[in-house]
């Protein structure tokens, strides 16, 4: 038998050895052999672990079946609805809002308290913005405190008439709406500050939401100011009379605005869909509490 010398692997290892044609049918039916071997020694060693593994399913499935059909359905149930239930709270989480909106007209000393709430400062007398402050912080009085506090997001838009617009990119997440009012200009700009307010108070953004509405009679530390009651009484004839004349206007006109009010009654604000409160405050010197008060009611620490 004429022999070759060829590459032949012998129980796992390969070498060069020369082998006539029958020996090397020989070594690869003697390697066919010992794969087989191995293969049902390994069969061998997995059969206990899947008679056991029948056996679990046997008693599974026997359990299965002394069980009411409606006690399952009962569980399935209980499952889902606590499942969803878990859905809706953190949905819930997520869609609270941490914005609050400072608005009014100019000089009322908006940008002064959206310094003090966040730093504790007054920049020294009259800043004038024309463009959004907006800051993510904790209050300035919560500073110090200890545990986790809830970040407040402070919008502080310009009252410029041209800037207004900006304020319904911030409506619809708004938790509550600062109105700030000059207490010691407040008549010569009554008119004015209640057309801004007739305005905030009607949007469907505003009304839809039941947005907290604060109008914070700023400056009272002045001798000159006004108080809160006789801004409130001011305010509250003006949108009074603002309401008849705007009425007359088509529904085409004011298709994103809502009435005011209670027909043939005097205009109150405790006749708004969303509650309207009124406090006074003092930028200039931080008596801010009932602003932050307000502010902690709408954005929980």
């Amino acid at each position: 038998m004429p022999k070759k010398k060829v590459w032949v692997k012998i129980l796992g290892f390969g070498v060069w050895a020369e082998h006539s044609i029958s020996q090397l049918q020989f070594v690869v039916v003697r390697e066919r052999v010992m794969d087989v071997d191995r293969i049902e020694l390994v069969k061998a060693q997995l059969q206990p672990y899947l008679r056991q593994g029948e056996e679990y399913v046997l008693r599974f499935e026997e359990f299965a079946r002394q069980i009411p059909p409606t006690q399952i359905y009962i569980a399935l149930g209980a499952v889902f609805f606590t499942t969803f239930i878990l859905y809706l709270i953190r949905a819930y989480k997520h869609t609270i809002s941490n914005t609050i909106v400072l608005s009014g007209l100019s000089g009322g000393g908006k940008t002064v308290l959206f310094y003090q709430l966040r730093d504790g400062s007054s920049h020294q007398g009259t800043v004038t913005s024309m463009e959004p402050n907006e800051g993510l912080f904790v209050l300035n009085s919560e500073s110090s405190k200890k545990g986790k506090i809830k970040a407040v997001h402070l919008v502080d838009v310009p009252g410029h008439s041209r800037l207004r617009p900006k304020l319904d990119e911030y409506f619809p997440r708004a938790a509550g709406i600062v109105f700030v009012v000059d207490a010691v200009e407040f008549l010569p700009n009554c008119r004015a500050a209640s057309e801004y307010l007739y305005d905030i108070l009607t949007k469907a953004s505003v009304v839809k939401r039941k947005i907290p509405l604060l109008i914070l009679c700023n400056k009272v530390d002045k001798v000159t100011a006004h108080t809160k009651e006789f801004i409130r009484k001011q305010l509250e004839k003006e949108i009074d009379k603002l309401r008849t004349s705007r009425t007359a206007v088509s529904d085409a006109d004011i298709s994103d605005e809502f009435t005011l009010g209670v027909p043939g009654e005097p205009f109150s604000f405790s006749q708004c869909v969303n509650k309207v409160s009124v406090a006074e405050a003092s930028a200039l010197t931080g008596e801010i509490l009932p602003l932050e008060q307000f502010i902690r009611e709408r954005v929980k620490p």
